[in-house]
């Protein structure tokens, strides 16, 4: 995933920057995701994609690749092994989408 789709003028590059950055922000956002979204001028499927958690969305409209992690990370929390916890997974199967089962089959062989 390169920067191919990078748009730096999307908003929810910001958003993410903000939550990794400001602890009473995150605990916002934890608590009421809508009232924290809202305060950002985003659009109807910047929010969308967010809500559904779908990475593969943002990362289409433009999110950064690294925000795109950091996100997941944010949301599902971290792991102790590398691409093995709850934010790598859900990050993995969004970008994936219909190929993800086959892709992890292929790293049990």
């Amino acid at each position: 995933m390169a920067l191919d789709r990078f748009d730096p003028l999307l908003k929810t590059n910001d958003l993410v920057q903000d939550l990794k950055w400001d602890q009473e922000f995150r605990a916002r956002f934890e608590s009421d995701e809508d009232a924290v979204i809202d305060e950002y001028p985003l659009t109807d499927a910047e929010r969308r994609a967010i809500r559904e958690r779908d990475f593969r969305g943002l990362h289409e409209l433009g999110l950064h690749p690294y925000l795109l992690s950091q996100l997941a990370r944010l949301i599902y929390g971290t792991g102790e092994k590398a691409g093995t916890s709850g934010a790598a997974t859900a990050l993995i199967r969004s970008l994936l989408g219909d190929d993800y089962d086959a892709y992890m089959a292929e790293r049990r062989d």
